[in-house]
């Protein structure tokens, strides 16, 4: 059911949000020319919005938090000694945020205009919203996708046998990436992804932070699921966006990356579905990836201009069946 959008408030000044403070929170690890970017156009286009920045380093070797400290002094930065993780660096910074809004947003993020006060304005006119995202573009700005639906064996299912994709319009078969729905209404639904992000701070302490288990993937979903249970609206709101390059810091290592998603996925299963989720999750993934594998191998047999994006794929896919025999037999362990 479609959220109706009510008369929005007028222009926002930054005293009537200084009543109520907005917070700023980015976890940074590497990837120093896109945290230029993101902190510099966000210092460009919000400076009248947003009453702190936050940045929380984790830990990087490539000179990021001195960049940080040198060209932007007014914000807070927060050095880890270690890399903690992306849901725990966010409640680091949470933590030491003072606002009634916080706002989490991803360092490869580029601002291209203050696409903040559009949202808080929706807040604002909208008591029963705790949570809000507005649209992610491309570097070209093209609108892409940026909710899901809760993960089920079915959506699982179809997204492995690629059902999503040959019928992107069908609910039934495009359900957990939400291949139906184009982004182009503002209107409630049940996963923002966690590229930015702006919720009340009353809803975050009752629902509480992000879960520290998750690593790195899975805990904008968790997050979500909790804020449904405890009765929160979320809403994607398509009056506002902002560029999100995506994977900034995934790209240093891919294949790594790969399988922390699906160790995310699995330890998702596992809070909300229990044994019976995660064992159905894991058969799920293993359809998943051994199709690719297949269909990845006759691409490279048969498409030599692609035989470069189809070998990282294979390796990629190889890699995810290879954790999975191992986590297949600690779930089995577990389940005797």
């Amino acid at each position: 059911m479609k959220a109706e959008l009510r008369p929005q408030l007028g222009p926002t000044s930054r005293e009537q949000f200084e009543l109520r403070g907005v917070s700023v929170v980015i976890v940074v690890w590497n990837a120093q020319k896109y945290v230029l970017e993101c902190l510099g156009s966000l210092r460009e286009h919000c400076s009248d919005v947003y009453t702190e920045v936050i940045v929380v380093d984790n830990s990087s070797t490539d000179g990021t938090p001195d960049m940080v400290a040198e060209l932007f002094p007014e914000f807070k930065l927060i050095r880890n000694q270690e890399n903690l993780g992306f849901a725990r660096a966010n409640n680091i910074g949470i933590a030491a945020s003072s606002g009634d809004f916080v706002c989490l947003v991803n360092s490869d993020v580029k601002f291209i205009d203050d696409c903040i006060s559009p949202m808080l304005n929706y807040l604002l006119d909208n008591a029963g919203v705790a949570m809000i995202g507005p649209k992610m573009l491309s570097a070209e700005g093209e609108v892409r996708r940026s909710t899901m639906r809760f993960p089920t064996p079915w959506s699982g299912f179809c997204r492995a046998l690629g059902l999503d994709k040959l019928f992107k319009r069908s609910r039934l078969f495009g359900g957990f990436m939400m291949s139906d729905f184009d982004h182009q209404t503002t209107m409630p639904v049940e996963v923002l992804n966690g590229w930015f992000v702006i919720a009340r701070r009353d809803a975050i302490q009752r629902v509480g932070t992000l879960d520290p288990q998750f690593f790195m993937y899975g805990e904008d979903i968790d997050w979500c699921y909790r804020f449904r249970q405890a009765g929160k609206q979320i809403v994607f709101f398509c009056g506002s966006g902002a560029i999100h390059y995506g994977g900034a810091s995934s790209s240093n290592a891919p294949i790594r990356f790969s399988q922390e998603m699906s160790y995310a996925n699995l330890q998702l299963w596992q809070k909300h579905r229990g044994w019976l989720g995660a064992t159905a999750f894991l058969g799920i993934l293993g359809i998943h990836h051994s199709l690719r594998v297949l269909g990845w191998t006759c691409t490279y047999l048969f498409r030599p201009s692609q035989r470069p994006d189809a070998r990282f794929k294979i390796e990629r896919s190889i890699a995810v069946l290879r954790w999975l025999t191992t986590a297949k037999s600690r779930t089995s362990t577990k389940l005797a």
